[in-house]
């Protein structure tokens, strides 16, 4: 029967792979015994309830092998992925793209296919499994989270620096499946790597172990070892990549339809007697018989659990809206004059006071990010009633770790670095913006104000970049007041967010408002009212609206009207309706005022418009003289605007 079971999920993956003419097929008939094993005896999930909190977790890293993933959510009972899905595998519309796309309600747990991604992810939730279970009891929340990898997974850096955490917090409800098959696309593996990838883990501190991929008694064997274990656990399962068929052992295995005649071969050698998408009635009862192991389980957990764990989702609380509110009060009374890191200091500070599901952390710079406050209490592998996570300089690791604990929703985290580190981070932050989950990045020292550190650390076409990605809000605040509603867009956004802040001191240009201004993502810091004909509309973010407010006041001195804009989030502007749009932008003149290098200003400031940024890369002196070697100085745009007119 096993074999049976086994062989409908790589006769499933070959009908799919053959109907898009397109796919991988040589870990879906390698990795199938393993996986069948995993599902069959370990896996606590219910398809009937694919958002239960204390479900187990598996991410499969190597997406390429989506179609066998895919196969075996039909074949338990995942309501949301069909039949009809899998022969629409990588077609429009399809459940079954390419590679898998993050879909709690199809069981797919996160986006996969940048190599070594899925791993992290899945560190991740086991750091969020953890953090849930100290806030909960095991009772409540106590469940495994298994990732299958591949060699092309270990091999990429990410690996490292994620199974490096995951050995040193010990997270004992981690388990690898590694599919061992010593073969990548271009040959052996021993073309390019020759480390003993075990040894590599064991001096992580992770239990490892060894087994014929292709066993059910030793795979099993293997994963109640791995579970009896307080470390995080790797398997090595000995696999024949594209098993069972003429590609066998081969790199050609990896991807491509099989031809006619290899797909009779491999029917024979498996005994597989059936056409395509043809599985026999009691192989498809077994697997939905497995799908129904765990429904008592689920219903009785929601029973008696579900009123301890409360909302499935993060939200803002009333004693968080509370601090928001008493903080905006002392912003606009202090009118502080501080750097944006320190006002988001500040509010972290306040707001994890009254809220234990939100998590920071930082790749050794909680200091200089503002991530680590008075009030943040690092987490330890003994104990993870904190909420800091000690990344290490790891800012790869940290991103991917920080979407697999977002994806739970229960949690809000976030982490921070240099601005100018980002790109570090970008695979992650790209991923968490395909799966539209709300992580959030934290990125100081954000221009070239960071001075004398040089033009190293002085980011510069960062922000372009950032903003170049759907789906995600990048805010650049101004001052203290915009920092907080910034936060608050953050916390409250159901997607992911990254916050822009400076290391220089920035003038408090915003007075209080009931109202959070930064919703709109741009809104008048000051709009003129005079009869006069308005000639001007000043448009600037971050630490430039200071500079912009200081060229107003040198336009009004001269009877020049102008509007002021301060524009902390593009895409949430981008958002707003278009009469809204247009009143703010107005029909004269537009300047735009922002130390970056300007791609994408274009569509506010049309082509007569005027930009004042940074067309290269910043200098090592200090802040105020890279702003004046730069010309974004208020006394160089007042001439060139000028000019202009």
């Amino acid at each position: 029967m096993f074999k049976g079971l086994a062989n409908a999920v790589r006769f499933l993956s070959i009908a799919e792979v053959g109907n898009a003419n397109s796919g991988h097929l040589g870990m879906p008939l390698g990795m199938a015994d393993c996986l069948t094993t995993l599902f069959k005896n370990f896996l606590v999930f219910d398809p009937e309830n694919p958002q239960w909190p204390n479900r187990d977790r598996f991410v499969l890293s190597g997406g390429h092998g989506s179609a066998a993933l895919y196969a075996m959510l039909y074949l338990v009972g995942y309501r949301n992925i069909s039949l009809d899905d899998l022969k629409k595998f990588r077609k429009l519309d399809s459940k079954a793209t390419g590679h898998p796309e993050y879909d709690i309600l199809c069981g797919i747990e996160a986006t996969t296919g940048l190599l070594g991604q899925g791993i992290a992810n899945a560190i991740g939730m086991a750091i969020e499994e953890r953090l849930l279970n100290a806030r909960l009891g095991d009772d409540c929340i106590n469940h495994h989270i298994y990732v299958c990898v591949g060699d092309g997974d270990l091999m990429e850096g990410i690996s490292h620096e994620a199974s490096s955490i995951a050995g040193h917090l010990s997270l004992g409800h981690l388990i690898v499946l590694f599919d061992d098959n010593g073969v990548t696309i271009d040959g052996k593996v021993d073309v390019s790597a020759s480390e003993d990838v075990l040894k590599r883990y064991k001096s992580y501190g992770w239990h490892v172990n060894s087994v014929d991929g292709h066993c059910e008694k030793l795979v099993s064997e293997a994963i109640k070892e791995a579970k009896s274990d307080c470390r995080p656990s790797i398997i090595a399962c000995r696999t024949k990549i594209g098993y069972g068929s003429p590609r066998e052992n081969s790199p050609q295995a990896h991807s491509g339809a099989f031809s006619r005649h290899e797909i009779e071969e491999t029917k024979k050698k498996l005994d597989w007697p059936y056409g395509p998408f043809e599985i026999p009635e009691y192989i498809m009862k077994t697997w939905r018989v497995i799908g129904k192991h765990h429904r008592e389980k689920c219903e009785k957990w929601h029973r008696e659990q579900f009123g301890k764990y409360g909302s499935v989702e993060f939200e803002l609380t009333s004693e968080i809206k509370k601090v928001f509110r008493s903080i905006k009060k002392d912003y606009f009374v202090s009118r502080p004059f501080e750097a944006t890191r320190n006002s988001s200091k500040n509010i972290i500070s306040r707001v994890t006071e009254v809220s234990n599901t939100i998590i920071s952390g930082s790749a050794d710079l909680g200091g200089s990010t503002g991530c680590f406050s008075k009030t943040t209490l690092p987490i330890s592998k003994k104990d993870f009633s904190g909420n800091y996570i000690h990344y290490g300089v790891r800012e790869h690791a940290m991103g991917a770790i920080v979407n697999g604990i977002a994806a739970g929703k229960k949690i809000k985290c976030f982490a921070g670095t240099f601005l100018a580190f980002g790109d570090y981070m970008r695979p992650a932050i790209r991923m968490s913006a395909l799966m539209n989950i709300p992580s959030i990045f934290v990125f100081s020292h954000d221009s070239i104000g960071v001075g004398e550190d040089g033009p190293t650390h002085q980011p510069v076409e960062h922000l372009a970049s950032l903003r170049a990605i759907p789906n995600l809000n990048v805010f650049r605040p101004a001052d203290a007041m915009e920092t907080l509603e910034c936060w608050e867009c953050a916390l409250s956004s159901k997607g992911p967010s990254v916050l822009i802040l400076t290391r220089q001191e920035v003038l408090s240009v915003r007075f209080s408002s009931k109202v959070n201004l930064c919703e709109t993502g741009a809104y008048f810091l000051y709009e003129d009212t005079s009869k006069s004909v308005q000639k001007i509309t000043l448009i600037a973010t971050g630490s430039e609206v200071a500079v912009a407010l200081e060229v107003k006041k040198m336009l009004n001195d001269i009877r020049i009207s102008a509007n002021l804009v301060s524009m902390p989030c593009w895409k949430l502007f981008d958002e707003q309706p278009t009469n809204f749009r247009n009143k703010i932008l107005g029909t004269s003149l537009r300047v735009g005022i922002e130390a970056s290098n300007g791609f994408g200003w274009e569509k506010y400031l049309g082509s007569d418009g005027l930009f004042f940024g940074v067309n290269n890369f910043g200098k090592s002196c200090s802040c105020s003289e890279n702003y004046k070697f730069f010309g974004l100085t208020s006394q160089n745009i007042y001439s060139e605007i000028l000019k202009k007119l």
